[in-house]
Parts: C-alpha cells; sequence; structure tokens
C-alpha cells in the first residue's frame, strides 16, 4: 500500500498498522503481532463490555452511578462532570464533555459490584475471547491498560463493523453522538464546540485540527491512546485504521497521522 511510505517517516521506533478496506480485506505495516498497552484505546473496549452486560441484564445505561443525575451513559460519554483523574465531580451532570479516565474505574467498578466479577475477567469472557483476541489482557485500569496488538484490535474493528456480540442499536449508542451539543477538550488536541462523543468513542464531526483525517468523514468514530495508539472506523468510506506506534502521543502524531489517514482514503475511495 502506497501510503505506508509515510509511515516510514514517523519518528516512533517501531510502527505496526492495519488498515481494513471497503471488502473487508487488510493491508498490513511492520509486525502486527506485537503487543503492547493501547492506553486510552481500552476505553473502547470497556465500553462494547458494557453494553454486553446491559444487554445480558447486569445493568443499565439508565442506572444511576455517582453523583446526582449522573448515569452509566453520562460516564461512558465523558458527560458524568467527574475530572480527568479526580474522584470529585467538578461541574453538574450533562453541562461539559470532560474527558475523564475516573468515569472509566466507576464504570468498570459498577460492572464489578452488578455482575460479581474482576472486569478484568469480565472482559476476556464478554469480549476478548469471543472476538478471538487471544493476545489481549487487562492489566490494570480498564480506562488505559489493555494490552493488545494490532492483529487483535483489527478482530475488534470487524465486531465494530458488524456487531455479534451486542445489538445494533446498542452499537450505535456506542459510535454515535450522546448528550449531543457539550462543548469540550480532546486532550493533547485542543478545545471543541460541541464536542462530540459515543457511549465510548469519539466522533470526528467538525473536529480541526484533529488526530483523524481531514478526509475522514464527520461520522468517523474510534480513539488515540497516549502511547501512540489510534483506531477508527468510517461508515462513509466503510474504511478502517488501527495502530500501535512505540512513541508517546504528541506533536509528531499531530502532524503525521492525518496525512497517512488521508493517503488512506486517497487510495481505498475512488
Amino acid at each position: 500500500m502506497r501510503a505506508f511510505d509515510l509511515a516510514r517517516e514517523w519518528p516512533a521506533s517501531t510502527t505496526s498498522i492495519c488498515v481494513i478496506d471497503r471488502n473487508g480485506e487488510t493491508r498490513t505495516f511492520g509486525d502486527t503481532s506485537r503487543v503492547s498497552r493501547v492506553a486510552s484505546v481500552s476505553k473502547l473496549l470497556t465500553a462494547w463490555a458494557t453494553l454486553v452486560a446491559v444487554e445480558e441484564g447486569s445493568t443499565e445505561l439508565s442506572t444511576a452511578v455517582g453523583q446526582q443525575d449522573c448515569t452509566l451513559a453520562h460516564l461512558l460519554a465523558h458527560a458524568g462532570g467527574y475530572s480527568f483523574d479526580g474522584a470529585v465531580p467538578i461541574v453538574a451532570v450533562n453541562r461539559r464533555r470532560i474527558y475523564s479516565n475516573t468515569g472509566y474505574d466507576m464504570v468498570t467498578e459498577h460492572l464489578e459490584q452488578t455482575t460479581q466479577m474482576a472486569f478484568g475477567e469480565y472482559l476476556r469472557d464478554a469480549v476478548l475471547e469471543p472476538l478471538g483476541m487471544h493476545r489481549s489482557f487487562l492489566n490494570g485500569s480498564g480506562a488505559k491498560d489493555v494490552v493488545s496488538s494490532v492483529d487483535d484490535l483489527c478482530e475488534f474493528v470487524r465486531e465494530l463493523r458488524a456487531p455479534r456480540l451486542i445489538s445494533s442499536h446498542s452499537a450505535t449508542i456506542v459510535t454515535t453522538t450522546q448528550f449531543a451539543e457539550l462543548e469540550g477538550v480532546v486532550p493533547g488536541i485542543g478545545h471543541f464546540d460541541p464536542c462530540n462523543w459515543g457511549c465510548g468513542a469519539e466522533i470526528h464531526s467538525i473536529k480541526h485540527p484533529h488526530w483523524m483525517g481531514a478526509r475522514n468523514s464527520a461520522s468517523t468514530y474510534g480513539h488515540f491512546g497516549g502511547t501512540g495508539s489510534f483506531l477508527w472506523h468510517d461508515p462513509a468510506a466503510n474504511v478502517s485504521c488501527v495502530g500501535l506506534c512505540e512513541l508517546e502521543f504528541d506533536a509528531w502524531a499531530l502532524h503525521h497521522w492525518p496525512i497517512f489517514f488521508d493517503a488512506v482514503l486517497d487510495e481505498l475511495v475512488r
């Protein structure tokens, strides 16, 4: 794939990438079996496991968790009013999109109570094993500590594209904007109004500049992680991209990633 020539220019010491085209065929770059911590891309897997629990009847998205009027859905969509890593809410519910690891830790604590299972075990049984993600596991917080490979994450992307573990309705809740007109900040990127998010996935919308490409449609959803990880699916193009880099997310990624993503879409979408 010609676009991979651009990835050779990245300053990361090790990079692995998989692109899935509209026909489900893959193009890969680097060692896609290599495992590393995927940082905040973990939140997508945690959100999916949460919707499995909802469909199993263990909980509901409307269940109260946290401060007054806060629900499980608010926490998944970063609308619960909690700071990035603080246990005390800093604004009322549904006022701002405050990206919060704390909110996701509250989600997993709630799931542990309702399922009577450690969250790492539940994630494995509900998502990782059914999808054949045999090299993936949770080693800490469900907000940021999943260890995985590009190969395994591609199996999850196939689930995003054609859900089997949850209904299409539940998948839509994860991958389309919830609590729509909220302004907020994407960490490391900037302030946006609105700052669109689903119950798990960030929505590209009209955000600019952004870690996704200018050619990514407004409906593109996904996540990036501070370890240089990324995952997105563009429903308009029906193209997906997953990558793991051995370099912390910084200005280099904001420069190189959008150029690469645009090249991928240029090459695959005629």
